[in-house]
């Protein structure tokens, strides 16, 4: 054998070899390996190879590579910023948010933890307090990812209008600069308990925009019929003219008797 000062059976190492006496075999060869000429390095990569039952690429360059130049461990990187007491904060926050989206709940943090914390209700290191004050939207995402999921989905009572989706511009929030009053915010609210077995009755919410004056109407139904009686009903009372609203994707809102309107 090539492989001086080592256990040998039939010419052959023990098949079962644990990582450090692949470590000390590798340590002992690699010089020798190194000096050989062409035909006796092949021996040793042979014999190397049955005995580790290392591929020849990977056992080729293990016998290349520098003595100290050990594998990086695998699963370690970078160190959690954000451990679980941050988390834990964060969730608490978001379920008194109403359990907001992160893009929204993240401006709204600063102010929320000084009312919790002047008011008592809640107790902040330093440290964890100046964490939840510079985490990001997508980071809090990453956080509330298990906690939203653990919830599932709750009830809906929206059923999409496709008819006429594709003829509505789409707005977001960020295009709500600089709004002149009258054009409001759309929204209905079911009042069904934990239920949408049973009879209910639905609130239509207007919000002004650049005043947030708010409106409320009540509607024994959720429909078409009844969302226009009620923006009817709404043109009469505002102190504003009703320009225009925005809402959901809802059928009681995206229909061909509201378009005309």
């Amino acid at each position: 054998t090539l492989f001086h000062g080592l256990t040998v059976r039939g010419g052959l190492m023990e098949a079962s070899m644990s990582l450090k006496a692949r470590r000390e075999l590798l340590n002992s060869i690699r010089e020798r390996y190194r000096q050989a000429e062409k035909s006796t390095k092949t021996k040793i990569l042979d014999e190397f190879m049955e005995s580790t039952g290392y591929g020849r690429k990977h056992a080729v360059v293990l016998l290349n590579q520098d003595r100290d130049q050990t594998p990086r461990p695998r699963g370690i990187g970078r160190k959690r910023e954000y451990d679980e007491e941050v988390k834990r904060i964060l969730v608490q926050l978001w379920r008194i948010a109403n359990e907001i989206c992160s893009k929204r709940l993240i401006p709204f943090l600063p102010d929320l933890i000084e009312a919790l914390e002047r008011s008592g209700r809640l107790h902040l290191t330093d440290e964890v307090r100046a964490k939840l004050l510079k985490v990001c939207p997508a980071t809090a995402d990453k956080l509330l990812a298990s906690e939203r999921k653990s919830r599932g989905r709750g009830l809906t009572t929206t059923r999409s209008g496709k008819l006429l989706k594709r003829q509505i511009p789409v707005r977001t929030f960020a295009d709500w600069n600089d709004v002149e009053p009258g054009f409001f915010e759309a929204d209905l609210v079911a009042h069904c308990g934990d239920t949408i077995t049973a009879s209910y009755l639905s609130s239509l919410v207007l919000t002004d925009i650049a005043t947030t004056w708010t409106e409320c109407f009540a509607l024994l139904n959720k429909c078409e019929l009844e969302v226009l009686a009620a923006l009817k009903q709404a043109q009469k009372i505002l102190p504003i003219p009703l320009l225009g609203f925005d809402s959901d994707n809802g059928s009681e809102f995206i229909n061909y008797g509201l378009q005309e309107f």
